[in-house]
């Protein structure tokens, strides 16, 4: 049996051992210390911008504090994306509001700008309190942030961004992460850097970092005892694995061109195959870190699908994931409304997620390259 090629596995650079020993020998092994504070500047850097960044156990985390600096709470409505892993609509659950499922537009997988106001317009007319919209930049793919911007100041509600997958995407210029009233972005293992498990929270205030500080550390106050006038949250980064983070953080370019590498690798492979799309950049306004490369597959042309390709890469021991299944199909969320049509459904039912690992090596691709070609060989 052929070794295991993995969907996305960690990288790590052996950067991220001095920042670990550093900790040691300084005895930081807590959650305070010199490299959360420089892991937090070393990201503010990368993003830039008049940003502050609160490092966190995990971009769940990050969503649920931001959901709290704005105030949501018992029966809020929060608009999030159907077409998404389950941890943006989880923290919704966690404050007791109502995640309401927006469907996804063709050309960036993320959230319809159009169903997104027809879905504001309706929740109104029914009397609710939207509090908040996230919106998610699906596999790196950075969403129509103008068009949702504009349509959440029409409407006087506020947006987090959720960039888990897209540190290092950009729209129009400006790095994703940056364009909501909150960011978040991911760290976790499978994410493009990582800092084994952690997120953080991107604020627009040195007051809203202070604050989800105050709240991810148990809220504890101001006394020489332990006290608290608040529900707290055991949310902040450890000092050791923020070391991580300061390591993996000094080739993140290089990670970012690896990816998209990988995924100019995938399009010149099915440049010719009939019925086969590569998920990519609509147009020049969008630039995607291609965390994940992706594509779908038209069975109607193919006499394929997405399964049947699962398959035969398992069989060579090769992973490959469906694209996410939508959350308002997920029996957790089967109460709660959805707006949109079918986009995300289809695209559940024909997408497969593709090896994207920066550590890919040649072996490993030619090993992809040969599955692929074998399995489309009569289409």
């Amino acid at each position: 049996m052929h070794d295991k090629i993995w969907l996305s596995p960690p990288h790590l650079s052996g950067n991220e051992l001095e920042f670990i020993d550093d900790a040691f020998q300084k005895n930081w092994v807590t959650s305070i210390g010199n490299n959360i504070d420089e892991f937090e500047n070393d990201v503010r850097s990368f993003l830039g911008g008049n940003i502050e960044v609160c490092a966190l156990n995990s971009a769940t985390s990050a969503i649920h504090l931001a959901l709290m600096l704005l105030g949501v709470g018992n029966e809020d409505d929060v608009l999030t994306s159907t077409f998404s892993f389950v941890a943006s609509a989880n923290p919704i659950i966690y404050c007791n509001a109502n995640p309401v499922f927006i469907d996804s537009e063709p050309e960036t997988w993320n959230m319809c700008p159009v169903t997104l106001e027809e879905a504001i317009k309706d929740r109104l007319l029914q009397g609710k309190k939207i509090k908040a919209i996230i919106v998610v930049h699906l596999y790196g793919m950075p969403a129509k942030m103008d068009e949702i911007l504009s349509i959440a100041e029409k409407y006087k509600i506020s947006v987090i961004e959720d960039a888990a997958e897209s540190l290092g995407s950009r729209y129009k210029g400006k790095p994703c992460g940056g364009f909501g009233q909150f960011g978040i972005i991911s760290f976790n293992g499978n994410k493009i850097i990582t800092t084994s498990g952690g997120g953080t929270l991107i604020c627009h205030s040195k007051e809203d970092k202070n604050k989800a500080i105050f709240l991810s550390t148990q809220a504890r106050d101001d006394a020489p005892h332990y006290q608290h006038s608040s529900t707290g949250y055991n949310y902040r980064m450890s000092n050791i694995i923020a070391g991580i983070g300061r390591g993996q953080m000094k080739v993140l370019n290089d990670r970012i061109q690896a990816r998209r590498g990988i995924h100019n690798f995938y399009t010149a492979l099915f440049k010719n195959i009939d019925g086969v799309d590569v998920f990519t950049e609509p147009n020049e306004d969008f630039y995607s870190n291609h965390w994940l490369s992706a594509i779908t597959i038209n069975s109607e042309k193919t006499g394929k699908t997405r399964e049947d390709l699962r398959l035969a890469l398992l069989n060579d021991n090769i992973e490959s994931r469906p694209l996410w299944k939508p959350l308002h199909l997920q029996p957790v969320f089967s109460n709660f409304p959805y707006y949109g049509g079918q986009t995300a459904e289809n695209l559940f039912n024909s997408g497969l997620c593709l090896p994207s690992g920066s550590n890919l090596s040649i072996e490993h691709k030619e090993r992809i390259a040969r599955v692929l070609k074998d399995f489309f060989k009569h289409s």
